[in-house]
């Protein structure tokens, strides 16, 4: 039945027990702290206080005896003064003790003692009230007769006090067995605690250390050998590794399905741009050519003009088109050379540097230091530049803002990188397009072809590098290229440059 269980779930059980029998032993022991607190508390404020008056009853009683006796051997009033004292201190201590007096019977004892009390008061006083006319013999028969109500009385006054006495008793028993009951329940809750320990110290033994050692002790395939003590080391180190390797594998598998997907869209982008080249590009060359000619012959009206020049546009958009397939299908071979990108970044801003004032917008160079030298088509990264500023151009409209930033930094996977960002700020892109926007064809302009940022992203991978996106919705966006400068000389210029346009 016990091993029907997961192990998670017997090894959570045994945890929440051991808790379990923690809190239910604390709370226990804490409510005994309370009663036993209670009870002390009881017998000092309560029974040991009735005990001491009861005491003080008692020794107001038998301080009263031998005052008459000596009164009656030399007649000195002093003595029945005396008398007087204690007589009144017997009845501050009776009253005391009714104030004491919790149940029925000690009423009793008490009623008894005070109407004996009264008796043996008058008797008494008739005993002085002889002595004092001088009829002694009279009176010394009538005190030995009063005697036998002095001893009742102070049996009266030893059994109340006895009454307390038992109670304090019981009380002390009471505590007694709460204690022992305490530290039964203490050693059960102890013993089941340790059981519950070892247990669980047998199952992390048997089911869990002792098959980590024997995968430590298995062959790791030249990797170090772990000790024994560091079994828990050893399989974070596999695991990690493991999930490395998945991590690896998973990414080449993703890898590999878009090269595959992008192949297959290769294909049938060649076989369209090689149609497109041969069916309209050849007409459309013929279609300018007697364009221009009637553009510079014709006298034409306003109206035409602009007629005319928006047919011309049209004519170059296509074109544009047609180019874009063509160099997407068939894309020219890298002509690698020793080059800055900070003179590409440079090239880039002159080319285009009236289009970006007729846009009206603001571009700012950041540039601590020039790149150092890499190996790249600074044609190709230039062209790269030109797609994402004219892209930025187009989203941020007038009055916008591009900043490009150079830097150079450590980065996973390429090593010590040069690095451009293109940052502007428009709209930004939405999380749920991010990362479709560098697939073939996927485009959100109405007149565009979904190629640019395509043939972008194949220009930085054939150079080895990374080209990507950070955008949040409202904020902008910025794009990063890095290109690997291992093996690069890394001499640095000393100047420091801001431009605007």
């Amino acid at each position: 039945m016990w091993k029907r269980f997961s192990l998670r779930v017997r090894l959570f059980f045994i945890v929440g027990a051991l808790i379990f029998i923690t809190l239910v032993g604390g709370f226990v022991m804490v409510w005994y702290t309370y009663e036993t607190d209670a009870l002390l508390g009881k017998i000092v404020d309560w029974e040991v206080g009735a005990l001491q008056t009861s005491k003080g009853l008692q020794t107001a009683l038998l301080n009263q005896k031998g005052f008459v006796s000596y009164f009656f051997l030399d007649g000195d009033p002093a003595w029945l003064e005396k008398l007087g004292q204690f007589r009144q201190a017997f009845k501050e201590h009776l009253d005391e003790a009714r104030k004491t007096a919790s149940t029925q019977d000690e009423k009793e004892i008490l009623d008894r003692v005070e109407s004996e009390y009264a008796a043996y008061i008058q008797q008494k006083d008739h005993v002085i009230a002889l002595y004092k006319s001088g009829d002694r013999q009279a009176g010394a028969d009538l005190h030995r007769h009063v005697r036998r109500f002095f001893f009742k009385i102070l049996e009266r006054c030893e059994s109340y006090q006895a009454v307390h006495t038992k109670r304090i008793d019981l009380a002390k028993a009471e505590i007694h067995t709460q204690a022992q009951r305490l530290r039964v329940i203490t050693l059960a809750a102890v013993g089941t605690a340790v059981f519950l320990g070892l247990l669980l110290v047998f199952m992390l033994v048997s089911q869990i250390l002792n098959p980590l050692r024997r995968l430590v002790a298995a062959p790791n395939g030249g990797e170090t050998a772990f000790t024994a003590a560091d079994e828990v080391k050893a399989v974070r180190h596999r695991v990690d590794t493991l999930l490395k390797n998945v991590d690896e594998a998973k990414a080449e598998l993703g890898r590999s399905q878009e090269h595959l997907l992008q192949s297959e869209k290769l294909a049938l982008v060649g076989k369209l741009a090689a149609g497109t080249a041969h069916s309209i590009r050849n007409p459309l060359t013929s279609v300018k050519m007697r364009l221009f000619s009637l553009g510079r012959s014709l006298d034409l009206s306003g109206t035409q003009q602009d007629d005319f020049a928006v047919i011309s546009e049209e004519i170059r958009h296509i074109d544009t088109i047609v180019q874009n397939f063509l160099e997407f299908s068939r894309p020219p071979k890298l002509k690698m050379q020793t080059v800055s990108l900070s003179d590409v970044v440079d090239t880039a801003l002159r080319l285009l540097h009236h289009r970006l004032q007729s846009y009206g917008v603001e571009v700012t160079l950041h540039r601590s230091t020039r790149l150092p030298e890499i190996t790249a088509d600074p044609e190709q990264i230039k062209e790269v530049l030109v797609n994402l500023l004219i892209n930025a151009c187009e989203v941020t409209g007038q009055k916008g803002r591009i900043d490009i930033s150079e830097e150079q930094k450590d980065m996973p996977l390429l090593g010590r990188a040069v690095v451009i960002r293109v940052a502007d700020n428009g709209p930004g892109i939405p999380r749920e397009i991010q990362t479709k926007i560098f697939e073939p064809f996927f485009t959100t302009k109405e007149e565009g072809t979904g190629l640019g940022l395509s043939i972008a992203m194949r220009i930085v991978e054939e150079h080895n590098g990374r080209l990507a996106l950070q955008s949040e919705p409202g904020q902008g966006a910025v794009f990063v290229m890095a290109f690997p400068a291992g093996g690069m000389n890394w001499a640095e210029s000393s100047s420091s440059t801001t431009t605007r346009s």
